[in-house]
């Protein structure tokens, strides 16, 4: 009987030991599906759980029924730095970069020779809700859009 709950034992911590689990992700909060409705206006953004260093986002924006834009974003991060690289629909990819790797509850990507936006953010505020931004110079004046998204049920109508 002794050698039963060794055994046994001995198969439980080796259930529990994982010792190629893949580190903590800094940015595993944004994960999910976000939405904001704005009158007729609907924004949705999907972000795929952080693996191996990387997120894959989508966006899709819809007025009125109809789609207006959508955009294919792949973040990555390290231990030095994250990128944001954006593929908008309708414009050339751009690349963002952060030069301090993401913690805590915001991260910032800036490019300063990108036409507009030159920054682009993401900020929690709580566990579902998430505010994303988008900001720099147009011409002569500075501008910033800020898109306040609430948590949803991936795949919610």
């Amino acid at each position: 009987m002794r050698a039963l709950s060794v055994l046994l034992l001995t198969l439980l911590a080796a259930i529990g030991h994982t010792p190629d689990a893949p580190p903590a992700e800094p940015l595993t909060w944004l994960s999910g599906c976000w939405r904001l409705n704005r009158g007729t206006t609907v924004v949705d953004e999907q972000w795929l759980n952080p693996l191996g260093g990387m997120m894959l986002g989508t966006s899709r924006t819809v007025k009125s029924g109809a789609v207006q834009e959508y955009e294919f974003v792949v973040l990555r991060t390290s231990a030095t730095g994250a990128s944001y690289e954006a593929h908008p629909s309708g414009q050339d990819s751009a690349t963002f970069t952060s030069n301090t790797a993401p913690t805590g509850d915001e991260v910032v990507f800036e490019n300063p020779a990108h036409d507009f936006p030159q920054k682009v953010g993401y900020r929690r505020i709580n566990p579902d809700s998430v505010v994303a931004w988008i900001e720099g110079k147009m011409g002569n004046s500075s501008r910033k859009i800020e898109f306040p998204y609430r948590r949803v049920a991936c795949g919610a109508p």
